[in-house]
């Protein structure tokens, strides 16, 4: 199977804090460093890392070639980026103490795809193949249904979470994956009932952070607990825990397999800094 990642490119600007800063407080920063970054591309790096057939559509500025080579060194295959005119996305990150961190996000290039574009790539893919989106590209309802009628089966990761994910068409989703604040602002509260309700035929995977997974499809229901590790950066590790879960499932293995081996590399994500560079290989998972 092939999977086909429709997202977003970033530069990711991070600075160490010793706190998140509050409204109207200056503080200093104790390192900065620039990171290749956006959901898409760590998602298309995790799922290479992981040993996935994974091509990456989207688009970036001429100031961001060096993304697209970025990706293009992980293994991802990078034919379905265009280099435009409007500058290339960006994060601006605080990370604090405790690893934990804040996010400022610029669209860019990001929020500039047409729908030619969009058709001239999705006609490169076919049923039995996966389109794995985020929300940091624009017309994302337009992708899930025009990926939905080829017969690619629709996985969507609603990050970050805004108004219009309600109005996308959720009937045509088969694999969900949110982390508890997606799953509220989403279905009104971070429970399966919830939004299997909104996606009743979907594969829905809800990431709790240190406590783990829980994971309901039409036939079956669990939870997995997560390895306890100190945190140095959480950032990258749901997009990390995406890429081994879909590697995972693509690979034949069971959900609970999937999961267990995603949240591995996950725990691992965690304990290093930055977002795409965090990602680890399968062979340390392995």
């Amino acid at each position: 199977m092939n999977i086909l990642n429709f997202g977003s490119l970033n530069i990711d600007l991070v600075y160490q804090v010793e706190h998140i800063v509050r409204p109207g407080e200056t503080i200093a920063s104790s390192a900065h460093q620039v990171f290749a970054g956006g959901k898409g591309a760590n998602q298309s790096a995790a799922l290479a890392r992981a040993g996935a057939t994974v091509f990456h559509a989207g688009q970036v500025g001429q100031d961001g070639q060096w993304l697209v080579d970025t990706l293009a060194g992980q293994g991802v295959d990078v034919q379905h980026i265009r280099v435009g005119d409007v500058p290339t996305g960006h994060a601006l990150i605080q990370v604090d103490r405790h690893g934990q961190n804040s996010i400022v996000l610029f669209a860019g290039a990001n929020a500039q795809i047409d729908r030619g574009a969009i058709n001239a790539v999705l006609a490169h893919f076919d049923r039995g193949d996966m389109l794995l989106l985020q929300n940091e590209i624009n017309d994302v309802s337009y992708l899930i249904a025009a990926a939905a009628a080829r017969g690619l089966t629709v996985c969507l990761n609603p990050a970050p979470f805004g108004p219009q994910v309600r109005a996308y068409p959720l009937e045509s989703v088969d694999w969900l994956i949110v982390n508890e604040t997606e799953a509220t602002g989403l279905a009104g509260a971070a429970t399966l009932a919830a939004l299997a309700a909104l996606c009743p035929h979907a594969h829905i995977a809800l990431t709790l952070g240190a406590a783990g997974v829980q994971y309901r499809s039409p036939t079956e229901q669990f939870h997995l607990p997560a390895p306890q590790v100190e945190a140095v950066d959480t950032t990258g590790a749901g997009d990390t825990f995406i890429g081994y879960f879909l590697h995972g499932l693509t690979a034949g293995l069971t959900a609970r397999d999937a999961i267990a081996r995603a949240v591995q590399a996950a725990a691992l994500c965690v304990t290093r800094p930055g977002a795409m560079g965090s990602i680890p290989a399968a062979n340390e998972i392995d």
